[in-house]
């Protein structure tokens, strides 16, 4: 009595101290929480505007001796090839070469402002420009400037049609990044994975290639889009190669070679030259000049770049009729554009220790796109090359960007007409040659072949796709298949047998360690996977197979063993030694039985004693186990059909440990539990549910062993 009430006494007196010491806690929870809020609030405020603003982070904070020197020069040297690949870029988004200069300095002058990256090079893409350049020519071919119609039914040319397809496709394509942006969806990246990205950006390499072909031979062809467009492209260009220009063709595999050689030669003495040598730019204006001097376009008939007019196109509102069209590119284009931008910003913040922000860089590249497509500029994104130039030439900041976008700005308001003489088979050279590191990612594919074959294979089967289908329909198809392979290997996942590590609470998979014991009569199973619809049926097929038997056969053959003994006994046909009347199962205990499945062939008599001299055959068939443990340390997650699915076949021994509290709430939520199967099958640890076997089965020795061998389950 004493006893009892000390010890009610304890719980009362711990429970009053519970509370004070909670309701202590509270208050002074409570007036933090209100001295935060008095505090902090302005903050907040600052750090959002901030967050949209990044200027107003990083700009005040500025070393100016630091950091302006090495800005200054990178910026120069960055402008000059900005404007060189601007030009150039503009034969593949199929526009005249003037807006290749404005899609190299708008959208800076935005991400200026906006962007979270310090190194990147803002303006236009090699893959990007292709996939303008398709929608481009697709919506506005050179058959439909056969007669005098147009797509907005006034009488314009080619350049001014064509340049408003691009420029509502750039709008569009801007509008997306910011919805995505402000939705906070900027993780959607990540199902872009580096094999994929690698495998598209190689097609897409493989089709700018083959778009240039015709500018370095100088032939006329038919545009081709969509499906096996490279084939026809290639056709056509073998069927007129008798019409090439010798001067263009001289000129643009001159500019190959001397670009990559001298780009080798910056690589190989990156430590030793202070500057990479800007060796497009020395191409361009010696081209410019022998193009001049010689007249190339007028004696030989060379094609030249003509007009390079002076200053900024006005502004212009965009196409809506063409939104419906150019729907599904401009989405496609949009994270194509995002998903390089950002992957390349993170390689530089990782090296020089600071963080971007992806949904702000969403917002930054879309705001760019919606400012640059409404003066006359097509789809922004960043170049590898040109970021390489303006990281290794001493930028630091992004003041590095807004000074290459004043040289960009001189020579549109300047020097544009000294490139009018300008072959376009340089512009072609320029092009491909700075597909060199794009094309040197097959080397990536046998390295992936021994690190991951799966991984290989979303590597070759997007690019593929991308060079057969085209670059929309192939980055979809590779993304598909990327998901397809997801979903088999969950389908499909490894499952293991452990064993114990002697004298440790270490459980292992069998087949990978020696010297390690399998628990006598207790089977320990895990499988590296969610178990969900999809995967539940080869879970329990590979736990078959694992466990050596069908358990539900078992049982119920063993259910009828025990039904068949009490009707024995109860005519008095036999008595047993053993009391069997209370391990008895009911009938619903007992699982559907799975048609085709195995059962052991041996069996076991029953121990009685008979009172008649009939002959009475009573045998079960033998196990080699009583308990079954199931690891649920891989297991993420279960959906309602495989929770079913294992509640259907649980009895007794099922242990699970290494269940998250994730889990549990999941599996209460699915209504897994109830007065059959209980938490009690749950455990911290493989071990602990081993040492709660053993314990249990060794104080239970009197129990019949029938009885205890039936407690199986899946």
């Amino acid at each position: 009595m004493d006893e009892c009430f000390h010890e009610n006494d304890y719980h009362v007196s711990r429970r009053i101290y519970s509370n004070r010491v909670f309701d202590q806690v509270h208050e002074r929870q409570a007036q933090e929480i209100q001295s935060l809020r008095e505090r902090c609030t302005d903050k907040w405020a600052v750090q959002k505007i901030k967050g949209l603003l990044p200027i107003l982070d990083w700009l005040p904070k500025y070393p100016v001796k630091q950091w302006l020197p090495g800005d200054v020069v990178s910026g120069v040297t960055t402008g000059l090839v900005c404007c060189l690949q601007g030009v150039a870029y503009a034969l593949l988004a199929s526009v005249a070469p003037v807006y290749g200069l404005y899609s190299a300095f708008f959208p800076i002058l935005t991400y200026f402002v906006l962007g979270t990256s310090r190194h990147i090079s803002v303006g236009p893409f090699p893959v990007t420009c292709l996939m303008v350049g398709s929608v481009v020519l697709t919506l506005a071919p050179d058959e439909h400037f056969l007669r005098p119609v147009n797509i907005t039914g006034v009488n314009e040319t080619v350049t001014d049609e064509r340049i408003l397809v691009a420029c509502t496709m750039t709008v569009l394509v801007g509008l997306f990044q910011v919805a995505m942006g402000l939705m906070q969806v900027g993780f959607l990246v990540r199902y872009l994975s580096d094999p994929l990205v690698g495998g598209f950006t190689t097609a897409a390499a493989f089709h700018v290639f083959i778009s240039q072909i015709k500018t370095i031979v100088s032939v006329p062809i038919h545009n081709h889009n969509g499906f096996f467009s490279f084939a026809y492209t290639l056709i056509d260009v073998s069927r007129n190669i008798n019409q090439t220009n010798i001067a263009d063709l001289i000129a643009g595999l001159l500019t190959i070679f001397i670009v990559m050689a001298v780009k080798e030669i910056n690589t190989k003495f990156q430590h030793k030259i202070p500057v990479p040598i800007p060796i497009e730019v020395i191409v361009t204006v010696i081209a410019s000049a022998v193009s001049h001097v010689m007249d190339l376009n007028s004696q030989y008939g060379a094609s030249i770049v003509h007009s390079l007019p002076r200053g900024f196109a006005p502004p212009q509102i965009p196409n809506i009729a063409l939104i419906g069209k150019i729907l599904g590119s401009s989405f496609s284009t949009a994270v194509v554009g995002y998903a390089v931008a950002v992957s390349v910003a993170k390689v530089y913040a990782a090296k020089h220790d600071y963080t971007v922000d992806g949904n702000q860089e969403l917002i930054a590249f879309g705001v760019s796109n919606i400012f640059g497509g409404c003066f006359s500029s097509f789809v922004a994104s960043t170049a590898l090359s040109r970021t390489a130039v303006q990281e290794s030439t001493g930028g630091k900041s992004q003041v590095a960007g807004i000074i290459s976008a004043l040289m960009v700005m001189i020579v549109i308001l300047a020097l544009g007409p000294f490139l009018q003489p300008l072959q376009k088979s340089v512009l072609a050279g320029i092009v491909i040659a700075n597909l060199k590191g794009m094309f040197m990612q097959i080397s990536e594919v046998p390295v992936l072949w021994r690190q991951n074959k799966i991984d290989c294979l979303i590597w070759i089967a997007t690019c593929l796709a991308s060079i057969v289908l085209g670059l929309d329909v192939g980055l979809l198809a590779g993304l598909v298949f990327e998901m397809g392979t997801v979903v088999v290997r969950t389908q499909f996942p490894s499952c293991a047998t452990l064993g114990n590590v002697p004298n440790t609470d270490i459980y292992k998979n069998m087949k990978d360690y020696k010297n390690i014991d399998e628990i006598p009569g207790i089977k320990i199973f895990k499988c590296n996977s969610p178990i969900y619809f999809a995967n539940i049926d080869y879970f329990k097929e590979k736990l078959r197979e694992e466990v050596g038997f069908d358990a539900v056969r078992v049982f119920k053959k063993r259910n009828k063993a025990l039904k068949k003994i009490h009707k024995l006994i109860k005519k008095g046909k036999l008595q047993a030694t053993e009391v069997l009347e209370n391990q008895a199962f009911e009938k619903e205990q007992v699982p559907e039985l799975d048609e085709g499945a195995s059962q052991p062939d041996s069996e076991v008599k029953v121990q009685v004693d008979w009172t008649s001299e009939l002959p009475v055959s009573v045998s079960v068939p033998t196990v080699h186990i009583h308990s079954l443990v199931v690891d649920f340390s891989a297991v993420s997650f279960l959906d309602v059909v495989a929770a079913k699915s294992l509640k259907l076949d649980t009895v007794n021994n099922l242990k699970v440990p290494c269940v998250t509290g994730e889990m549990v709430r999941r599996m209460e939520a699915l209504s897994f539990f109830d007065e059959e199967v209980t938490r009690d099958i749950l455990f911290l640890s493989v071990h602990d549910a081993i040492l709660f076997i053993q314990l249990e089965t060794s104080t239970g020795n009197d129990e019949d062993p029938l009885a205890e061998k039936v407690k199986l389950t899946f």
